[in-house]
């Protein structure tokens, strides 16, 4: 019996960041989550690298010593890249990367893990971690130090002890498994392993809905949780191949914000990396046929003007019926707006117009979520701006229990 992944991959960049330095892939035979750290300058770069060389191996034709190769020199290949990328530019001083990959090769999974991103499985119904976290809190768990309910409030529970940092010892637990038809696997990023309890997160993997709707709904739950982080969810359900859905491989995050800088093949995995890329528009040359005269010329400039100003009006407007399908979360009165269209204006044109006032006042809400509002928040549809008024809400009440509490309030 052939199997395969029937996958689906999606990311946020939660309530606070502004950037999203995770990065994430699902193909039919290989699933990545990378969760990038150093900043603005770094983390994003690293998790978009190792996503890069990773994707290349995502084939069917490899034995488990074969696959376990593979991807042990594909993720020393990103470590590696990652080195040559900071010492060309020092301001990179400090980036690094998590990487979690499961990939498929016949009946076996082969798992790689470094760092503190998680792989789950949902098998008869029960949610089993299937990685360990590489921790400063997880350590002092193994050490008998602290609980599991102690370390998911520990002050340094972000602290970890092993990602890919470009230097030569950063190398990945690499395991396998046997692959059995009617699995779920989910690899996630801290932030939804932070804020989403396990029992909650297995309710939501183990409900009849397909891979796509079950990571939507998980990140869903880390936006109403308050999740400050990036959080990234990739799926896979272990199917026959004979089954699976025909579904094109899935970049997300950072590593979907860039343009590949490897080979380009008839792989599923530059399929993948192709999707990410922006096509330049090919000029359309009208070829003549035999000479004309003045007077044709003269024609085909005015034939040629016509079908400018159309293109030109086909432009324009598809321009703005794109901003007006998308939302964003601005400030009126003093309190949290939502808004229909893009925070800009096109001359005279004003690109956005007010859909809803809450009664969310700026003065309630933690610093960090008032500056968020302030720049505004863009969110893909309106359902996804609700949740994130009811997210705002939510912090607005612990703030204000905290404030009544003589507490202060600064998350």
């Amino acid at each position: 019996m052939s199997l395969s992944f029937h996958f689906a991959a999606r990311s946020d960049v939660g309530l606070v960041r502004q950037d999203n330095q995770d990065s994430g892939y699902a193909g039919p035979h290989l699933l990545v989550v990378a969760d990038g750290m150093g900043g603005h300058a770094g983390g994003d770069i690293a998790s978009a690298t190792a996503i890069t060389e990773l994707v290349s191996i995502d084939h069917d034709s490899l034995t488990a010593d074969e696959a376990s190769t593979q991807l042990q020199r594909a993720i020393r290949t990103a470590n590696e890249e990652i080195a040559r990328i900071y010492a060309e530019d020092t301001a990179l001083e400090g980036m690094g990367t998590t990487v979690t990959a499961i990939m498929r090769a016949r009946n076996k999974l082969i798992l790689a893990h470094i760092g503190d991103s998680r792989a789950y499985v949902l098998r008869d119904g029960r949610l089993s971690q299937i990685t360990r976290d590489h921790s400063f809190v997880q350590s002092l768990i193994d050490e008998g130090r602290i609980t599991e309910d102690e370390a998911s409030t520990h002050p340094q529970r972000s602290v970890v002890t092993r990602v890919l940092t470009g230097a030569p010892d950063d190398e990945p637990d690499i395991g396998a498994r046997e692959a059995r038809r009617g699995d779920r696997y989910l690899l996630c990023s801290d932030g939804l392993s932070g804020f989403v309890a396990a029992d909650t997160i297995e309710e939501i993997l183990g409900a009849p809905s397909p891979p796509g709707r079950a990571a939507e709904d998980l990140i869903s739950l880390a936006m109403r949780a308050g999740a400050p982080d990036n959080v990234t969810v990739v799926i896979g359900d272990v199917v026959e191949s004979s089954t699976a859905p025909s579904t094109q491989p899935q970049v997300v995050g950072s590593a979907a914000l860039r343009s590949p800088v490897r080979r380009v093949d008839d792989s599923p995995a530059s399929r993948a990396a192709a999707l990410t890329q922006q096509e330049e528009d090919e000029g359309v040359e009208l070829a003549e046929e035999g000479r004309r005269g003045v007077g044709g010329r003269w024609l085909r400039g005015i034939g040629g003007l016509v079908i400018a100003l159309l293109l030109v009006g086909a432009v324009v407007y598809g321009g703005y019926a794109w901003t007006q399908q998308q939302y964003f979360l601005g400030v009126d009165d003093d309190r949290v707006a939502v808004y229909q269209g893009v925070p800009s204006d096109l001359g005279p044109i004003t690109l956005h117009s007010k859909v809803r006032q809450t009664d969310i006042g700026l003065d309630q809400l933690p610093p960090f979520y008032r500056e968020e509002v302030i720049t505004t928040i863009s969110v893909d549809s309106r359902e996804a701006a609700q949740e994130r008024v009811r997210s705002l809400r939510s912090a607005a009440e612990k703030c204000t229990d905290l404030r009544a509490a003589g507490e202060p309030c600064s998350r």
